[in-house]
C-alpha cells in the first residue's frame, strides 16, 4: 500500500445543490451507513440531517430532542450512535429514526470520573461493548457492556501514557497531538506523534486509519501507525478546508466525507475515489 493509492476528487457543491438543502449551521459530525444515507450533525438548531450519498435531502432526526450533537458513529445494523454534549449523554437511534437507547442522565452530568460529562464520541468495540470518550468535561474513556452496564474507565488530565488533555474521539488525544491505543482494560500500549491536533479518525474493514487534523489535513496510517498518504490545504476554494476539519467518515464505495467546524456554516464535503 503507497501513497498513490488514495487519489480523491472532491464532489462540488454536495448536498447543497437544488435536490439538496442547506445546512444553515456549523456541522461537528458525519456518518455514512450501508443504505447509502449520510448523517450530517446539525449544531444550532440542534438535529441530524438525512441525505442520500448524491447530496439529495431526505429527512431530519432528532430535531425535538437532542441539544448538542457532536460527533456521530453507525454500527453494523445502522444504528446511529450521537454524542449530544450539551445534555451529557449518548442517545442512538434505529435506522428508521426513532430512539431505543440513552446512555447517561438528560442535562445532568456525572460525578468526576463517572458518565458523562460533556461526551465527545461514543463507539462499538468489536466484542459489542460501547466506548465512549468523555470528553469537554472530564478525561475519560468509559467502557460499557453491550448490555449497557459500565465496565470500567480510564484516563487523567496530562500529558503521560494514559492521560488526556482533550479525549476527542475515543483515544485520539486533540490537545496533546497524538493518538493513544490501549487494550480493552484501559492498558496503556502505544502512541502515535506524527499527528498536528487530530480530531476525527475512521477506521476501514481493511485496517486503513483515515485521521482529519487541524487546521487543514487529512493523514492516512496503517494499523501500526505507519504513515501511507497526507494532503489537505488551507483556503476556500472546493477541496480546500475553510474551517478545521471535525470529523471523517469513508462510506462502502471508498469516498470521504469530511465536516468542518469553527464558525462557518454548511462545512461538508465528499471526495470520490478516484
Amino acid at each position: 500500500m503507497t501513497a498513490e493509492h488514495f487519489n480523491y476528487q472532491v464532489v462540488e457543491n454536495w448536498a447543497l445543490g437544488p435536490r439538496g438543502r442547506a445546512m444553515a449551521g456549523v456541522v461537528p459530525g458525519v456518518a455514512a451507513d450501508a443504505r447509502g444515507r449520510v448523517f450530517i450533525a446539525r449544531r444550532e438548531p440542534p438535529a441530524l440531517l438525512v441525505y442520500d450519498r448524491d447530496g439529495a435531502y431526505l429527512d431530519t432526526w432528532g430535531d425535538e430532542l437532542l441539544t448538542n450533537p457532536h460527533l456521530l458513529w453507525i454500527d453494523a445494523q445502522d444504528q446511529i450512535y450521537v454524542a449530544d454534549t450539551d445534555s451529557h449523554t449518548i442517545r442512538c437511534f434505529d435506522p428508521e429514526g426513532t430512539l431505543i437507547q440513552t446512555w447517561g442522565t438528560p442535562g445532568a452530568p456525572g460525578a468526576p470520573d463517572q458518565p458523562f460529562n460533556q461526551p465527545t464520541k461514543a463507539m462499538r468495540g468489536p466484542s459489542g461493548d460501547l466506548y465512549v470518550s468523555d470528553g469537554y468535561g472530564q478525561f475519560r474513556i468509559q467502557r460499557f457492556s453491550a448490555q449497557g452496564d459500565l465496565l470500567c474507565s480510564w484516563g487523567a488530565p496530562g500529558t503521560g501514557p494514559g492521560q488526556f488533555a482533550l479525549p476527542h474521539s475515543v483515544c485520539v488525544d486533540r490537545e496533546n497531538h497524538r493518538i493513544q491505543r490501549f487494550d480493552a482494560e484501559g492498558r496503556y500500549l502505544d502512541e502515535w506523534n506524527d499527528l498536528e491536533m487530530p480530531i476525527d479518525l475512521f477506521i476501514t474493514p481493511n485496517d486503513v486509519v483515515f485521521v482529519v487534523e487541524a487546521p487543514s489535513r487529512v493523514s492516512i496510517f496503517d494499523l501500526d501507525g505507519r504513515l501511507r498518504s497526507r494532503w489537505g490545504e488551507d483556503g476556500s476554494a472546493p477541496g480546500h478546508f475553510a474551517d478545521a476539519p471535525h470529523s471523517i467518515w469513508v462510506d462502502d464505495q471508498g469516498s470521504l466525507y469530511i465536516g468542518e467546524v469553527a464558525t462557518l456554516h454548511n462545512r461538508v464535503q465528499k471526495f470520490r475515489r478516484i
